[in-house]
């Protein structure tokens, strides 16, 4: 999955996931805030509600400040075009099944028709025993920021999605042996 992230803040947070979430009892530190001070004010976290939506439960400050409005108990959805929901729902439960991170490319646009591409990254946070009903993603915006002229984000639509890696299962070799 890092391979497709192609921005340095997301690949970062995929790592920072990887090894918080890895059962190996590595040398490697966690992460802490001061590795990543440039990007707390882009994360957020959504969490799956019994009726299918997925509404934001945190939200950091430039995400609401670019798409300019509060995003708690509003549901992430909303934010695609019609034609891009079922594709983003789709995502959503492969990364809450598939125990792994996932990619959304897109670009979002104002309502004036200024642009900008943005990387969306997506990981499970589970508990034990527990599906990935929440969900902690990082919205990265990818350049264009000055074009926006302030004006808010208000449409998103989905130019490319990398769904979880299939973890693989290594083939084995069983023996069996009888001494009849």
């Amino acid at each position: 999955m890092n391979d497709r992230a192609v921005h340095p803040n997301t690949k970062a947070i995929l790592d920072a996931w990887r090894r918080l979430s890895s059962d190996a009892d590595n040398a490697i530190e966690d992460p802490k805030v001061a590795d990543f001070p440039n990007v707390l004010g882009s994360l957020f976290v959504i969490k799956r509600a019994d009726d299918g939506i997925w509404p934001f439960t945190n939200a950091g400050k430039k995400m609401v400040d670019v798409l300019g409005r509060e995003l708690i108990d509003q549901d992430f959805l909303k934010l695609w075009r019609g034609r891009d929901i079922d594709l983003v729902s789709a995502q959503l439960n492969a990364i809450r099944f598939g125990s792994g991170p996932g990619i959304i490319r897109g670009r979002g646009e104002t309502l004036s028709g200024q642009r900008l591409e943005i990387e969306i990254a997506l990981a499970p946070l589970k508990k034990k025993g527990q599906t990935g009903d929440r969900l902690l993603g990082l919205y990265q915006m990818l350049g264009g920021e000055n074009m926006l002229e302030g004006r808010p984000v208000w449409r998103h639509a989905v130019s490319a999605v990398y769904p979880p890696e299939t973890p693989i299962k290594e083939p084995y070799l069983r023996l069996v042996a009888s001494n009849e």
